[in-house]
């Protein structure tokens, strides 16, 4: 349930998102915005106050990916520009005599003739590529626990880098591939273990963490590094 009401204090909310979570946390998107996530039965006037306490807080990290995202250009396709796969930049070849579109060989390989359509051709491969590594991982991790899903689907989504519906089905951002596969692995394990525990209570942690003692570490990556994770790229 999304509340878009924008409350009357010295911190500008963009979005309030009540569900059945027990605390409150403060999100800023990658656009600089926040992002407040909160129980149900939480008033405006105690969100108001929490962020207000945090203002110093929201400040400096809208501050920094502010700052951030002036360093991101779109990416331009051009001959030695590097893109990244499983954690790795491999550098783009523009070649003549190509039938496909795409190829990856250690490097890219894009044939001219379809470099006004790059981008497109680009995303494609990355969701043709998650949802075939993806697929592996989660049977991978899905056979260790015993997890039963339903279906994996891959998503367009800019903000989560994966979901777990009440039907089982497991969806991940494209934009996971380009991200080590260590990394992969954690939000994997992550969607697995709602199968069981549809929060993030201390038995849902104590879950992930049977299953990847180190998962702070790569949540941090993520945290840290996700942002790199998109068809732009800092120059």
């Amino acid at each position: 349930m999304e509340n878009n009401k924008m409350m009357p204090i010295d911190v500008q909310i963009e979005k309030i998102i009540r569900t059945k979570r027990k605390t409150i946390a403060l999100q800023i998107r990658d656009d600089a915005k926040l992002v407040v996530r909160a129980p149900y039965n939480l008033d405006d006037e105690t969100i108001s106050a929490i962020v207000s306490k945090h203002r110093r807080w929201v400040e400096k990290k809208q501050k920094e990916v502010a700052t951030r995202n002036q360093k991101l250009y779109p990416k331009e396709f051009v001959d030695g520009e590097g893109f990244l796969y499983l954690g790795r930049y491999y550098k783009l070849n523009i070649v003549d005599d190509q039938s496909e579109p795409l190829k990856f060989e250690g490097a890219f390989y894009l044939s001219r003739y379809v470099l006004p359509h790059a981008q497109e051709i680009f995303m494609q491969w990355y969701k043709d590529k998650a949802f075939e590594k993806i697929s592996e991982r989660v049977d991978l991790y899905a056979e260790k626990r015993g997890y039963k899903y339903n279906k994996i689907g891959i998503t367009d989504a800019q903000k989560r880098w994966g979901s777990c519906s009440f039907k089982g089905n497991l969806n991940f951002s494209w934009r996971l591939i380009m991200a080590p596969l260590s990394v992969v692995d954690y939000v994997v394990i992550h969607e697995l273990v709602h199968l069981e525990e549809r929060n993030h209570a201390k038995s849902f942690w104590d879950k992930v963490k049977m299953l990847m003692p180190d998962f702070e570490s790569r949540r941090n990556w993520l945290k840290s590094n996700g942002y790199l994770l998109t068809l732009w790229s800092n120059k």
